[in-house]
């Protein structure tokens, strides 16, 4: 208690700093980790003409421009899967885009994360989309899920919830965000 009758909350130990999804003090800087989601490259080559898909479009060529090079720049076997199902003018483009960089692998741990994620409500019930995407990021310590996915995965109304869960199951925490967001200080009115 202070002088003024209110509890001092203790700091949170190393551990718990780690599982809430922290850098530890110790922890060398190092480039992030960003696990690149389906929409980004279907964005990144879209030819839908609407203002808000063009706007996203711009905003999605820039920062994966810059990213690719200050960042680790990982994608995963679904987003490969999912990108190589569709059928859109860009499908290979969008492929390209992801050539050369590192996959991530669907295990048995992340099955079994999906499964947690599903029956606990955190995402939807289809456990080859956005749980799984989730799950590799989590499962794989990225330090972002980057995404335009904005209705299941880069939702701020969700991460209380993504928080607890993967506070349960041990696992780190990453920020769910979209291109715009990870641009930073840049002007976004200027291409």
């Amino acid at each position: 208690m202070t002088s003024t009758g209110t509890r001092r909350l203790a700091p949170l130990r190393f551990g718990a700093q780690r599982r809430a999804g922290r850098r530890s003090p110790s922890r060398p800087m190092t480039r992030p980790r960003i696990y690149v989601e389906t929409t980004i490259p279907s964005f990144y080559h879209t030819t839908r003409t609407t203002p808000s898909a063009l706007a996203r479009r711009d905003w999605t060529r820039r920062w994966f421009d810059v990213a690719r090079h200050r960042s680790i720049l990982l994608t995963s076997t679904a987003v490969l899967d999912e990108l190589a199902d569709g059928d859109y003018p860009s499908r290979e483009a969008a492929l390209d885009l992801l050539r050369g960089l590192p996959i991530l692998q669907v295990t048995t741990p992340v099955a079994d994360i999906v499964a947690a994620y599903i029956h606990n409500r955190l995402m939807p019930a289809d456990p080859l989309g956005d749980a799984l995407h989730l799950a590799l990021a989590s499962y794989n310590k990225c330090d972002f899920l980057v995404t335009w996915n904005c209705q299941h995965l880069a939702n701020a109304n969700k991460f209380g919830h993504l928080r607890r869960m993967n506070g349960l199951l041990g696992l780190f925490v990453p920020v769910l965000t979209t291109p715009l967001e990870l641009l930073g200080d840049s002007d976004e009115t200027t291409p």
